[in-house]
């Protein structure tokens, strides 16, 4: 008998009797203040249920649990109204069981391996994790019981990875004219790394690309032969070795060995920097006397230069001069600031008012770090700030002190801008130095007259950009790749220059390849015969040469009368163009390189010594050329 049939004979009276679902359930027994119904739809098993007389929560709780989606009949006697309520929860519990469906089918366990993988990869996990029981519970209870990949197969998946990466990168490769390379070496934890990385320009969209080569480990002594040796081997590798214009370094003094060791001389060399017939020998140290190996030209850093004039030529002057004391006395204080938040255990209260503050704390002491930390200081009130020192107990800053820190922080502004601009990537092209260096130099000739400590420090300054950065002024490929930057064009030359800088352009540009320029500029220079007339033609090829050269220089002639600043107007002109992508190709600093080693800045921690040098390297590999080459495939 079902619970509408007991409810007409009278026999019980319960919450069940004027409850929608309650056609799936038939009445058994009371039980006190319960009752006891068998559930229609478990049958053919007997599954009796307990619910309250006056609550039908247990029941709608199992049909909830046990039949989700389950259709309910509408009771008549409830109305139209009720009825369309019943078909809301039936819509409801249908996307309920509709969404469970589409989570069981987007998360399979091919799925789970490759996200797994790419969290390893991009966060350069230690492959430990995977046998760590709270991240086994976790995935398993995210996936509804999926499992986690043991580490053979992530092995064979960074191992599948890495050769899919290299393939990728050699096609991309294959078709680009003009290349450059940045090299550095980082030691941390008694290791080191030499990294290698390379840097081209879409020829179509003009964008900036970029990719790591290498980043093995260093196991024998540093020398200039093993870098040199490191260094054309992966060129090799990678078959760029034509086409690398330069290789940027900092200006350590292991890598100017090299460079002085085995470039070829500019003035001698083709575009065929020479090739080196042994380069194992040279890896285990064992050089032949008859052995050649030159490398392409070598760019200084030029974010580096900035550097040193900071660290070196900045603070010569400052000791040299009377603010020797203020100085001192200014930034004593201010690291004590930055130690006490950074490496001693402060109290809650004291850490949340520093996060509102949004105080920056140098954790790698690198020059822009510490002037954005400065900074961040002295936008501090004064009431702000001498609570911060009272509750980190530290000396207060004197209103000297203050006055000094501030125009620190004015007069320096222009550098540490400049220091931004070079240490980019996706926008930074060679041509940006000379102007940026010119305009540094006259923001910091503006502020000498009004400034009352750094007047002599900044005719210092002036000087040691001079000479830090006298080659690139002296230097044509420099100016050249500054000319063909839309930006900047000739605007930042004397006028008695501007002649003599477009003759140079339009050599430049009459000596390209005829692969360097488009086939539409040069199919009218092919050889066309179709009558005598044609045939018999004299000094046809003087007349076309000088047609070509009239055109060169016509289209130099505009370029340099325009006004777009936007890198989409070297469309219009094929030749510039070609002299951009050969010229700007290079960047002026090696900043990406360094992102290799300390991005995220927890790269060379102990963690990553869980990790061979090996699948140290190809993690580092995979992750960074993720942009370029994804990590999973479609």
């Amino acid at each position: 008998m079902d619970v509408e049939q007991r409810d007409v004979c009278g026999e019980t009276k319960s919450a069940i009797n004027t409850w929608r679902y309650r056609h799936h359930f038939t009445y058994k027994a009371d039980q006190g203040k319960n009752i006891i119904v068998q559930c229609n739809l478990c049958l053919p098993r007997v599954n009796l249920l307990s619910t309250s007389k006056t609550s039908t929560s247990n029941l709608k709780k199992h049909l909830d649990r046990t039949h989700l989606g389950c259709e309910a009949r509408p009771d008549a006697k409830r109305g139209r109204k009720k009825e369309e309520y019943n078909g809301e929860e039936s819509r409801h519990c249908q996307l309920k069981k509709l969404k469970a469906e589409i989570i069981s089918k987007c998360l399979t366990q091919s799925k789970i391996d490759d996200l797994i993988f790419s969290f390893i990869v991009e966060d350069c996990q230690s492959f430990y994790v995977l046998e760590q029981p709270g991240f086994q519970r976790l995935i398993t209870g995210l996936t509804e019981g999926l499992k986690v990949m043991d580490r053979v197969t992530l092995f064979t998946k960074v191992d599948q990875g890495l050769t899919r990466m290299r393939e990728e990168l050699l096609v991309k490769l294959s078709s680009i004219q003009y290349v450059c390379t940045t090299a550095d070496i980082w030691t941390a934890n008694d290791r080191s790394f030499f990294g290698i990385t390379c840097h081209w320009i879409d020829p179509e969209s003009l964008e900036r690309k970029s990719a790591a080569l290498g980043f093995p480990r260093l196991q024998d002594t540093i020398s200039y032969d093993s870098i040199a040796g490191r260094i054309h081997d992966t060129h090799v590798a990678y078959n760029i070795e034509n086409k690398v214009q330069t290789t940027v370094t900092d200006n350590a003094s292991p890598f100017a060995s090299v460079f002085r060791e085995f470039v070829s001389d500019s003035q001698e060399r083709d575009d065929d920097f020479g090739f080196f017939e042994n380069v194992r020998t040279i890896l285990e140290g064992e050089r032949e006397q008859d052995m050649l190996l030159f490398l392409p030209p070598v760019q200084r850093c030029a974010s580096h230069a900035l550097e040193q004039i900071i660290t070196e030529d900045f603070w010569q002057a400052i000791s040299e001069g009377p603010m020797c004391q203020l100085h001192y006395s200014s930034m004593t204080k201010v690291f004590s600031i930055w130690n006490k938040c950074h490496h001693v255990q402060v109290g809650m209260e004291v850490a949340e008012e520093i996060r509102k503050m949004a105080l920056v704390v140098p954790a790698v002491i690198r020059w822009n770090v510490e002037y954005c930390a400065v900074q961040k200081i002295i936008s501090l009130s004064e009431r702000e700030l001498t609570e911060l020192c009272a509750r980190l107990e530290v000396t207060r800053l004197q209103p000297e002190e203050m006055a000094f820190l501030k125009e620190y922080v004015t007069v320096f502004h222009p550098l540490a801008f400049a220091l931004e601009l070079f240490q980019a990537e996706q926008k930074c092209y060679l041509g940006l130095v000379i102007p940026t260096i010119l305009s540094l130099k006259n923001k910091l000739n503006e502020q000498k007259d009004a400034a009352s400590y750094f007047g002599d420090v900044i005719n210092s300054i002036a000087v040691a950009i001079d000479v830090r950065f006298q080659e690139f002024f002296s230097n044509n490929e420099a100016k050249i790749a500054t000319a063909t930057t839309p930006q900047f064009r000739l605007w930042w030359m004397a006028a008695s220059e501007r002649e003599e800088m477009c003759s140079l352009l339009a050599t430049e540009a009459s000596q390209m390849e005829p692969r360097d320029v488009p086939e539409a500029n040069t199919s009218r220079n092919l050889s066309t015969i179709k009558s005598e007339d044609d045939f018999f033609s004299y000094g046809s090829a003087k007349t076309s040469a000088q047609n070509q050269q009239r055109g060169v220089t016509e289209e130099i002639r505009k370029y340099v009368e325009g006004t777009g600043k936007s890198l989409e107007c070297l469309q219009d002109f094929p030749r510039v163009k070609q002299l951009f992508l050969k010229y700007n190709t290079t960047l002026p600093s090696s900043a990406p390189v360094q992102r290799l080693f300390s991005q995220k800045g927890n790269l060379m921690t102990s963690q990553r010594n869980f990790l061979t040098d090996d699948y140290f390297e190809r993690i580092q590999l995979l992750r960074y050329n993720s942009s370029v080459c994804p990590l999973l495939t479609e």
